[in-house]
């Protein structure tokens, strides 16, 4: 990343045909096109690393598909297994047919679930989503605000309390936040419900999902505030002590518009690029929380079907998970580029 203006000496900025520089949309485009050609090939060797590595595994999946009859079925039996459920082919076999499926639009049959990979995908990637969207949306709102205030006002009362609760929560696991959201919230003051998304034996409801979905929510917003905070803070505080900031408090700009005009669209870079990289958290994050609520989106499937070596779902997950990842780091980049024109990022 380098900003227009230190350009090393025999540098050109790019232009356009008219002899203009390059608009900072245009720039934004042509990274997210060329992240997109990096990103079929890379992920085209993930999806086939993820059958490598799963074919090494010492689990034998027949255990999960037979349970308790495992130990009772004959070799003969395991065999006959193994070929209806096509276990028995080379994992570079198993990826082309996978491949070959996923072009066709068909991901294969989950063994683990019994169920298609796309109605598995349907019915429990919507719920991740959900909750994954609302806590980084609600995360980097909460960040930004609370971290240009702090910087803003440094070494004051907020500055401390935001500074101090980040600090915390940084060594602080997502784990640990929801067992203590369950046990005083849902336990102790039953005030929410502790697990699910949907009373026992009831349907699903917008009203009973956005209800017991709140735990898992903040568990999840909490364990994304921090560095989020601390990089705004930072950057905010760099800004304030910048020959620009000085200028234009010389010039009488102070306050809501010396924040707004000159310290923020400044301090919101390193959160933009800061974002990108932690998406593989948020999905960590995410598997947690959902495990420890009970939330009905994608972390208990995915752990089976790595016990069971399900690959036509194993693959699926894996792969949309570094798709996720790819296009956030993308898009956070972009958005970098878009917002400031003095940012140049050239893969």
């Amino acid at each position: 990343m380098e900003a227009l203006g230190t350009l090393a000496p025999g540098t050109a900025r790019e232009h356009t045909p008219a002899g203009r520089p390059a608009g900072p949309l245009r720039a934004a485009v042509r990274l997210l096109a060329l992240r997109t050609a990096i990103a079929v090939p890379l992920t085209a060797a993930i999806s086939a690393a993820i059958f490598a590595v799963a074919s090494l595994s010492p689990f034998d999946p027949l255990a999960a598909y037979l349970g308790g009859n495992y130990q009772f079925a004959t070799q003969s039996q395991r065999d006959a297994m193994r070929e209806a459920y096509r276990t028995d082919r080379p994992w570079y076999q198993a990826w082309w047919e996978w491949v070959g499926g996923l072009s066709r639009g068909d991901l294969g049959w989950s063994s683990t679930q019994s169920q298609p990979v796309t109605t598995v995908l349907a019915e429990r990637l919507p719920f991740t989503l959900a909750l994954s969207g609302a806590a980084l949306l609600t995360a980097t709102v909460l960040a930004i605000v609370l971290g240009c205030l702090a910087g803003m006002r440094r070494g004051g009362m907020l500055d401390r309390v935001c500074t101090g609760f980040a600090v915390t929560f940084a060594a602080v696991p997502p784990f640990v936040v929801s067992l203590a959201l369950v046990v005083v919230v849902a336990v102790g003051l039953r005030w929410l419900p502790a697990s699910g998304a949907a009373a026992p034996g009831a349907d699903y409801t917008i009203e009973g999902i956005l209800r017991h979905g709140v735990l898992p929510w903040i568990a999840l917003t909490v364990s994304m505030i921090p560095w989020l905070l601390l990089t705004t803070r930072t950057a905010v505080v760099a800004s304030i002590d910048s020959d620009a900031v000085r200028g234009a408090r010389s010039r009488g700009v102070h306050g809501w518009t010396l924040l707004r005009g000159h310290v923020a669209p400044v301090s919101v870079l390193p959160t933009l690029a800061l974002l990108g990289t932690r998406l593989p958290e948020l999905i960590a994050g995410a598997a947690i929380v959902e495990t420890v609520f009970g939330w009905p989106g994608m972390a208990a499937v995915l752990v089976n079907s790595a016990a069971a070596l399900d690959f036509p779902l194993l693959a699926a997950l894996t792969v949309a998970a570094a798709v996720a990842v790819l296009a956030g780091s993308a898009l956070s980049d972009a958005a970098a580029v878009a917002v400031d024109p003095r940012v140049r990022i050239t893969a």
